[in-house]
């Protein structure tokens, strides 16, 4: 597989890609992936540096594309068509490549050729528009929504599927993700329960964004936080029973119905929130993780990053791993017959240049004079 060199969503869907056993290729810029061995979404990878605007890098980079089953790109709409690498011409030389393409818009529409970010893809895809506290603003949930779930595992995610598609036709095909498309599609649910009528499109006036009682963060009395998610009947009971709350008060306020959903959203759910809040402020975090240990109340200490990867069930999984010393996620997800190999940080200088031109069949000779005409950069 090759990577052309990107930030955000390309990378990390080669990342996933590379982590599960792919041979990536990465084709970077003169100077580029500095941080590449302590950055998670780099490792795995051989690296090369071209200056694609010199006609000898290009040709490198296209006698790779011949020989590879993926080519992966992040750039914007029309860009790697400029540079002499368009699907057109990589599909002529490679009739049988995935033409993997990531973008925050799209290759077509309006917008399409429109700088943007994360929050600029999840705003007008209407996501950003759910999250948030009651009555105030819109709130980002990080970059995870647009760049890295939206973007880059649904690249990862259309480059198999054309893949596995491959094996029936012989034939590749370009893969169009835009970051946009996955934040809609993340919206599949809330889209059902709008049509039952128990959604409103506004932040924070949900059961699954804050609104309820029983789905949403509360600080404990050690000034710490817990997240409570007891949606179901008996969960949200033994939830209220653990708390010291009588469940029989709560009947009335659980679940969500069309029929009472204003009332619930309106009156029952915010009475609801102060009495659980009031509850949970008389523990510290710690005698709630003891309270709730090993019961279905869906009740979890709210964990920073450290917590997260000392914690005892993360340390089974060995859901962190230690690359160089650096504490970051594991590959995911699991298999019972194909375990990934340990993963490992990228080349930071030359280590595979050389390699990869002779494998395509460069001779030394030309790869020094490479070297000295600038196209090459170690």
């Amino acid at each position: 597989m090759v990577e052309v060199a990107g930030i955000g969503p390309g990378p990390y869907a080669a990342m996933m890609l590379a982590d599960l056993g792919a041979d990536v290729l990465r084709i970077d810029r003169p100077g580029g992936s500095s941080s590449a061995s302590t950055d998670p979404t780099l490792r795995n990878r051989k690296i090369i540096r071209l200056d694609l605007k010199r006609h000898e890098a290009l040709e490198i980079l296209l006698r790779a594309i011949e020989r590879a089953d993926v080519l992966l790109e992040g750039f914007r709409p029309g860009v790697a068509e400029r540079l002499g690498f368009g699907p057109e011409l990589c599909l002529q030389r490679n009739p049988r490549l995935v033409f993997g393409r990531i973008t925050g818009w799209g290759q077509i529409g309006p917008l399409a050729r429109m700088a943007g970010h994360d929050i600029n893809y999840i705003a007008l895809s209407g996501l950003l528009h759910q999250v948030g506290q009651r009555g105030g603003k819109p709130v980002p949930p990080m970059n995870v929504v647009g760049d890295y779930g939206g973007g880059g595992l649904l690249l990862a995610f259309g480059v198999l599927a054309a893949l596995f598609e491959r094996q029936h036709s012989g034939l590749g095909q370009v893969v169009d993700a835009a970051m946009i498309d996955g934040a809609v599609s993340f919206l599949a649910a809330t889209f059902a329960l709008r049509e039952a009528g128990c959604w409103r499109d506004a932040p924070g006036e949900n059961f699954l964004t804050g609104a309820a009682h029983y789905y949403d963060t509360y600080e404990t009395r050690d000034g710490r936080w817990v997240a409570i998610g007891s949606i179901e009947p008996q969960f949200h009971a033994l939830m209220l029973e653990r708390l010291g709350l009588d469940p029989a008060e709560f009947l009335a306020a659980q679940g969500f119905d069309a029929e009472h959903y204003d009332r619930l959203v309106d009156e029952l759910w915010p009475a609801m929130k102060k009495r659980v809040a009031a509850a949970v402020a008389g523990f510290t975090r710690d005698e709630l993780d003891e309270l709730f240990e090993g019961t279905d109340a869906c009740v979890t200490s709210v964990l920073d990053l450290d917590e997260a990867a000392a914690h005892p069930h993360n340390r089974s999984r060995e859901t962190f791993v230690e690359v160089n010393g650096m504490t970051q996620n594991a590959p995911a997800p699991r298999f019972s017959r194909s375990v990934p190999r340990a993963p490992r940080p990228s080349a930071v200088d030359n280590e595979h240049t050389d390699a990869v031109l002779a494998d395509l069949g460069y001779a030394t000779s030309a790869i020094d004079k490479l070297r000295r005409d600038g196209v090459l950069h170690d």
